[in-house]
């Protein structure tokens, strides 16, 4: 069973997304504006945040940036408007691991929620119990128990997606993995190749990572068919 905590202001959408999660057997709070989200998730430190990005008082983004300020990792799923690119994008950008646009079905929520929880929650089983040990990648060392990538021993402070990306890709360096592909490995089924979150999770764990000596990409793009790990 997983904390989750569910942010709306509109009550049926709490209700019916929190009824829909109980079912599931998850133990689920609420919360109605962006003060008291922040005040639960961080008293709380749910698994899971499914977060309106519209709220009265402070929104989403601001409840968003301050949790990752505060260094907790609890993951996010935004709710944004359905035409609203701007807002899925900069939500990915400052940490959120995934959306689902309104109006939605409960049942995509709940296949989301399904879906991050399944990817973050074995690593959040073996952290700190003697789990898998840290593996280099190029001057970067990622700590699979601890879900950080680090280099010359400072965290670079990857968002949950953009550790599992890089993660895949490192297991294979040199080897191209499709945008379904890697879709499925870091969103599971509910991953919709047509949509372009997988680019902006690439761009953003590109700018935290930087360029290798003699500006090299860590991230190599390959036209038309997907991405891979630079091999040297």
């Amino acid at each position: 069973m997983s904390s989750i905590l569910v942010v709306d202001d509109e009550p049926h959408i709490r209700e019916i997304v929190g009824s829909y999660l109980a079912r599931e057997g998850h133990d689920v709070r609420y919360a109605a504006d962006g003060d008291s989200a922040l005040a639960a998730a961080l008293d709380g430190d749910p698994d899971l945040i499914v977060l309106d990005v519209m709220l009265p008082g402070r929104s989403g983004f601001d409840v968003l940036r301050d949790l990752r300020a505060a260094g907790r990792r609890s993951a996010v799923i935004l709710l944004t408007a359905r035409d609203d690119v701007i807002d899925r994008v900069a939500g990915l950008e400052i940490g959120a691991d995934d959306y689902v646009t309104k109006p939605f079905e409960p049942r995509e929520v709940v296949a989301r929620v399904g879906a991050v929880l399944r990817r973050v929650g074995p690593a959040a089983a073996t952290a700190g119990t003697g789990g898998a040990a840290s593996r280099p990648y190029l001057d970067l060392e990622i700590d699979e128990p601890a879900r950080e990538v680090r280099r010359e021993g400072v965290d670079l402070g990857l968002t949950r997606a953009e550790f599992d990306l890089l993660l895949a890709l490192a297991e294979h360096p040199g080897v191209t993995l499709t945008r379904g592909q890697l879709g499925e490995r870091v969103f599971g089924e509910a991953f919709d190749a047509f949509d372009r979150t997988m680019d902006t999770h690439v761009k953003n764990l590109r700018r935290k990572l930087g360029r290798r000596d003699g500006g090299r990409e860590y991230v190599e793009t390959i036209r038309g068919v997907g991405y891979r790990a630079a091999r040297s």
